[in-house]
């Protein structure tokens, strides 16, 4: 049963498990998607309605780019566990012969690129999330200041555990020019994520 299927306490109970699948990778874009979730929310709460009609056309464009970053984060949910049971598959791989060796190291090799391209990808969802929440700050229902305020967590959570998962796999990538590329372009939105986060809860909570 894919994750995204299972009922919540069962994923949970799943999750707290000696299982080493699902793991931070998982929970990092099911953390992207419930921040997603949220903005989508405060967007809808914030449309139709005349005394928010200078906000409409942001929180319209929110909620429609939204969706494509939901639905992707959600199907990331089971891609970083698919990720992780690639590499477990391939070290279970005979080894006896000069050609299993071979099979093995490629097996590998090729699992943990997957693992590496999964969460970078998670990373870039939650940093574009995030800037649509940014945008949003100050411009949706002022009642549902505190939801947005969680959203920005949630997708800091995102990209910052998804950054721990590309760090943990990238040593594994034997492509010296793809390893040199998620280590830097992941380590800029890490930066760029974690500036950004820290004053944009800092307004939400002042405008509380």
């Amino acid at each position: 049963m894919k994750l995204i299927d299972m009922q919540v306490k069962d994923y949970l109970e799943l999750l707290k498990s000696d299982a080493p699948a699902p793991g931070g990778g998982s929970v990092s874009a099911l953390a992207g998607a419930q921040g997603v979730g949220l903005f989508m929310m405060v967007a809808d709460l914030t449309l139709g309605k005349e005394k928010y009609a200078d906000y409409q056309e942001i929180c319209a464009q929110a909620k429609e780019k939204g969706m494509a970053l939901y639905e992707e984060l959600v199907e990331s949910i089971d891609k970083d566990t698919d990720a992780f049971n690639l590499i477990a598959a391939a070290f279970k791989m005979p080894k006896e012969t000069d050609e299993e060796k071979a099979a093995r190291r490629k097996a590998i090799a090729d699992g943990t690129l997957v693992a590496t391209q999964v969460p970078f990808r998670t990373m870039q969802l939650g940093y574009e999330g995030l800037m649509i929440a940014k945008e949003m700050i100050g411009k949706s229902n002022p009642n549902a200041a505190s939801d947005l305020g969680v959203a920005i967590l949630n997708l800091t959570a995102c990209i910052k555990g998804a950054w721990l998962n590309v760090l943990i796999n990238l040593p594994g990538v034997k492509d010296e020019e793809k390893a040199a590329y998620y280590n830097a372009e992941g380590k800029k939105m890490y930066d760029e994520a974690d500036a950004i986060a820290s004053g944009l809860y800092e307004d939400v909570a002042a405008s509380l």
